[in-house]
């Protein structure tokens, strides 16, 4: 073995280990370090070690991030199977109907019986109100994201420690997610939906958004939902001015909505107020002082009902504007409140049955200031569900001043003209004054203050009964005659059907000196472009409204401030009075809804007083009435030119030594004249001739005298224009011809 050579083993099978043990030993008798060699040892004895301990690595970080993801996958699947935010649901509002100044007349509940009014925050809530709901319920709503993590902590740690929960941690976020998707139980499952919810609604909407759905859909017991309908329920008004008191019971109701309701609990509404003060002085939200003022507040345990101010208007706009959460009207909310009571009070007074309509329209825009349909819109025994100022009804001689204004348009009369009022006979029909009497000769102006009904169909006689039939349809009113019957001389005394508002938008015509607008109720958001129609001349107009300022009024009216009109139909079934002043229209109605009798009824008794409460109730003075337009004849009768002295019936013009009326030969009627402006004066000038006729004949052209017909019956006249005009000739005993003309 010295020499090194190799020795054969009895035992083949051990030779290499026996050969590797004895080399080991020698190593160890060399003196090598155990550790050193314990490490060769484990090398040789373990090769792989590394690889095997990064591969159980590996699948321990596979395991987990598997167990993520799968996690992670399912609750993505959750969130997604939550769907989208139902936020079509959560906007839906009642209906709300407000005026020209956006405050409320009516509110419709919403088909689950529910009160829920939209909100704006910044402009429609009482900023106290605000600042004790933020202390309250998420002081860091307009910093966190929809989640406060403070909170969840607080609450995490209060579960933890009593075993249950005391405050949930939820934000005014949160609290929307809640309210958009109500749960009854509350649950980890129910707080991690609230909060996938929030963070949601936070990349949706912004805070003021938020804000204003919240206080939309908050709950204060019974149907009551958000503030608007809450504050409007338990205090009657609106929540733009709330006391310290008020604002911390608003903000306490909606904690447990069921078991505070003011009009069942009131004590313990009382209570949940205190304790949200109390809290509001440790924090320093409140002052002693002021806390202990609003707990001193007592809590009324009632609930006012819902407003309910022009129903008639309300009704009409849903109809119309079915889907609009807020329809906006012209009408006057304070002028409304004023004359409904008015209404009511004078249908008390004259009697059972008896309704009153009053409509309030604005010269100038010809919006509807305020509609009374009827009395009480809640009492069936006046029929108070039927809007009367929409009702087709006789008019009486409310159209006479009309019929007044088409005969100055045509230049036969002057308000200082004299006219007969005597016996006549039209054909078969002989019309007779109210009282059956008659005044002799009264000057026109005096006619039509008097309401004379002789003088008025004698002027219609000369008018024609479908020339104003005509121009009242030109000027927007629709004139409803029996069925298959053409225009009389009955419609001049109330012979056909008319409404309130149409009326009064003819009466509004008059002090816009002849021309009316479309009467309009519903604002919307394009610009108003209705255009003025055509009823009178404006000197006819003011001619028109300076006789009616001089009616004799009523006991309660001061004469000269308003002018107006009354009427009453056949058969005492409707009472009627139109004024207006230099700003506004007010029409009444007075009668019966199923149009029976009632004795008494006449328009001067009975309306008229109604109307000038009307006007005095609106507390402003009368505005006056327009100037007198350029053209107007302000003469006495001895000054006036001789054909207009006296008007004489169509009867009294057939002469007796056989000579004709005037007619004019040319223009013919109907005809367009070319007129050269370009020309001089005298070529442009345009040639009237007239055939019969007493001399001295007088010529118009569009109720404005431009002097004297000559010898040859002819004379030439400064066309106007370009457009209609209508070309008069009177002769001297009061017969007169009329053409109309386009010029172009």
């Amino acid at each position: 073995m010295s020499d090194g050579k190799h020795i054969p083993s009895s035992c083949p099978g051990l030779s290499r280990a026996s050969t590797t043990f004895v080399a080991a030993e020698k190593q160890d008798v060399d003196g090598r370090d155990i550790g050193e060699r314990s490490d060769a040892v484990l090398q040789t004895a373990l090769p792989g070690h590394d690889g095997v301990g990064r591969r159980r690595v590996v699948s321990f970080v596979a395991a987990a991030a598997f167990v993520v993801l799968a996690v992670s996958a399912a609750f993505a699947g959750w969130v997604v199977s939550l769907g989208p935010l139902p936020l079509a649901q959560a906007r839906a509002v009642s209906t709300s109907i407000v005026d020209r100044n956006g405050k409320l007349l009516r509110a419709y509940a919403m088909a689950d019986g529910r009160w829920r009014l939209p909100v704006d925050a910044k402009t429609g809530v009482d900023p106290t109100y605000l600042k004790l709901l933020l202390a309250s319920e998420d002081q860091r709503f307009r910093s966190h994201a929809g989640v406060d993590p403070f909170a969840l902590a607080r609450a995490a740690f209060q579960l933890a420690m009593r075993g249950h929960i005391v405050s949930g941690g939820s934000t005014i976020t949160m609290q929307l997610a809640r309210l958009m998707e109500p749960r009854r139980q509350r649950s980890v499952h129910a707080k991690l939906r609230q909060i996938v919810r929030a963070l949601e609604i936070e990349r949706r909407m912004d805070k003021d958004q938020i804000l204003d759905l919240y206080l939309a859909l908050a709950p204060f017991g019974g149907n009551l939902e958000g503030i608007r309908a809450a504050s409007i329920a338990y205090f009657g008004k609106e929540p733009k001015r709330l006391s310290l008191a008020e604002s911390a019971l608003l903000v306490a109701l909606p904690q447990s909505p069921e078991t505070r309701r003011l009009d069942r609990y009131p004590q313990a509404a009382r209570a949940a107020r205190d304790r949200v003060l109390d809290r509001m002085v440790e924090e320093g939200h409140v002052s002693k002082e002021d806390a202990a003022q609003a707990k001193a507040v007592p809590v009324q345990g009632l609930r006012k009902p819902m407003p309910i101010l022009a129903p008639h208007s309300a009704d009409s706009a849903l109809a119309i504007m079915k889907d609009a959460p807020v329809i906006k009207l012209t009408l006057d909310s304070n002028l409304q409140k004023v004359l409904e009571p008015l209404a009511r009070d004078r249908a008390m007074a004259l009697g059972p049955n008896i309704s009153v309509g009053i409509v309030v329209v604005d010269n100038a825009s010809g919006d509807v200031l305020a509609r009374i349909g009827s009395a009480d819109y809640f009492d069936d025994s006046r029929a108070g569900q039927v809007d009367m100022t929409r009702a087709v009804r006789s008019p009486g001689s409310t159209l006479k001043p009309f019929i007044y204004g088409l005969a100055f348009e045509d230049g036969f009369v002057h308000p200082e003209s004299l006219i007969d009022d005597r016996p006549i006979r039209f054909g078969s029909y002989a019309p007779e004054n109210f009282d059956m009497t008659y005044q002799g000769t009264v000057p026109v102006k005096r006619a039509l203050q008097l309401s004379l009904n002789v003088p008025a169909v004698a002027l219609l006689d000369r008018v024609g009964s479908s020339r104003l039939s005509s121009r009242l349809r030109q000027a927007g009113v629709n004139l409803v005659l029996p069925k298959e019957e053409a225009p009389g001389l009955a419609m001049g005394l109330g012979g056909v059907g008319v409404t309130l508002q149409d009326l009064a938008q003819l009466y509004a015509g008059l002090a816009r000196l002849g021309t009316t607008r479309p009467l309009r109720e519903i604002m919307t958001a394009r610009d108003d472009q209705r255009e003025p129609l055509r009823l009178l001349d404006q000197v006819a107009a003011w001619q028109v409204s300076n006789v009616l300022l001089g009616t004799p009024p009523p006991e309660n009216g001061v004469h000269g401030r308003i002018a107006f009109k009354t009427g009453t139909s056949y058969g005492y079934r409707d009472a009627w009075s139109v004024g207006f002043d230099g700003r506004m229209t007010i029409g009444v109605w007075v009668g019966r809804p199923d149009g029976a009798p009632v004795p008494g009824l006449i328009g001067r008794a009975v309306a008229a007083p109604i109307l000038f409460d009307a006007f005095a109730r609106i507390g402003k003075l009368p505005a006056p009435l327009p100037k007198p337009p350029k053209g107007a004849l302000l003469a006495s009768n001895a000054k006036l030119p001789l054909p207009l002295r006296r008007f004489r019936p169509v009867g009294e013009l057939v002469r007796a030594n056989g000579e004709q009326a005037p007619h004019i030969q040319f223009p013919l009627n109907g005809s367009r004249i070319d007129v050269d402006r370009t020309a001089d004066a005298s070529s442009a000038a345009m040639p009237v001739k007239i055939a019969g006729g007493v001399l001295p004949m007088t010529m118009l052209v569009n109720g404005m005298s431009v002097g004297e017909i000559d010898g040859r019956r002819q004379r030439l006249i400064d066309p106007p224009g370009p457009g209609f005009a209508r070309l008069t000739v009177i002769d001297a005993v009061g017969a007169a011809d009329t053409v109309v003309v386009r010029i172009q």
